[in-house]
């Protein structure tokens, strides 16, 4: 992975983000690009919507808005012009601002030349990074969500590389030092996730839906924003193969080897395997922050149920985000040598 060095803004007043390091799947995403999946379009967005929504709440944004969707091959950038506010929240990730440890949902102004970093952490496989402003780049088709695999949106279609430039319309800069984000509906075990059984249960037999709820899962090593690959009992259907229909992200779709995948963001608009059932709204963000080897199980709901659940994840959101004061804990020398430790001498 290039890095690029980093160097200080020279006071334009214009704040702009630039990338020094990136690994693969890092994204510039909106709430998605919906109503284009007749023509073969699906939305992409986030991985992890309350995740996404709870950055930009944080700094007051819209809940859709544009913010980089962070991945485990980590992301390191500066901004340069002006200090600008940016808030992170998602999965358990090592974040450091200059070296300094801070905690996985927080807030912050980014000043000129500083250096914020992530990286694959203890746990969680997404981080939603908001900006307090609006992320300067064209919508593709009414969103700018970047769906990789049809080039379309984002960054010229395309995750961010090193080198890249994001220009901040209206930057703000209020929030000052670190702040721990007050959320813990972002404390999400993926030990149980819940769904609607079908479209296609009826395929099969009471005794595989019976393997299908018991489990035990196991997320496999593959996967990425298009599905998670789940390793597990063999689930066998009457039939694999049906009349190609609409994919929903979250639908547990089950090919002839009877390991199920659940297509996630940037799934196929259609799919011809049947689907025994569809991961509610509500976990979608949970499934996602599952990394490989997490071991899971899945409970049946109805449709009462995952409504009450997506209500309470909203409702949740409503109030304004509380901020906490971050304590630092580590003391490196660099700190303590640029630290006046002595406040006069008493003779």
């Amino acid at each position: 992975m290039r890095e690029e060095p980093i160097s200080e803004g020279a006071g334009t007043g214009q704040a702009t983000l630039r990338i020094l390091a990136a690994g693969g799947g890092v994204t510039l995403q909106d709430a998605g690009r919906h109503g284009f999946l007749r023509y073969g379009i699906t939305p992409a967005g986030p991985m992890d919507p309350l995740a996404h929504a709870t950055a930009n709440r944080a700094l007051d944004n819209p809940p859709g808005a544009t913010l980089i969707e962070v991945s485990l091959g980590g992301l390191s950038l500066t901004t340069a012009g002006a200090a600008v506010d940016v808030a992170l929240a998602g999965g358990d990730l090592r974040i450091d601002l200059d070296g300094r440890a801070l905690p996985g949902a927080v807030a912050l102004t980014l000043r000129p030349g500083a250096r914020l970093t992530l990286r694959a952490g203890r746990g969680g496989a997404w981080c939603s990074l908001a900006v307090a402003g609006e992320i300067a780049v064209a919508p593709v088709l009414g969103s700018t969500a970047t769906h990789t695999r049809s080039g379309l949106g984002g960054l010229h279609g395309r995750g961010l590389l090193a080198g890249d430039t994001l220009a901040i319309r209206t930057p703000r800069a209020s929030v000052g030092d670190p702040c721990r984000l007050a959320a813990p509906w972002l404390h999400r075990p993926p030990d149980v996730i819940r769904v609607v059984l079908g479209p296609q249960d009826d395929l099969f037999a009471a005794s595989v839906h019976d393997a299908f709820l018991a489990g035990p899962w196991r997320i496999g090593p593959r996967g990425d924003r298009m599905a998670s690959f789940l390793e597990g009992p063999s689930l066998q259907a009457r039939s694999h193969d049906i009349v190609s229909d609409g994919i929903a992200m979250g639908a547990i779709q089950v090919p002839g080897s009877g390991q199920p995948l659940v297509l996630m963001a940037d799934r196929q608009p259609t799919g011809g395997y049947p689907k025994i059932a569809t991961v509610i709204g509500a976990d979608l963000g949970r499934l996602a922050q599952a990394q490989a080897g997490t071991a899971l199980r899945f409970a049946a709901v109805d449709l009462a149920q995952a409504v009450a659940a997506r209500r309470a994840e909203r409702d949740a959101l409503v109030p304004d985000i509380r901020r906490e004061p971050v304590l630092r804990t580590e003391f490196p020398s660099e700190f303590l040598l640029g630290t006046n430790l002595i406040d006069g001498v008493v003779g």
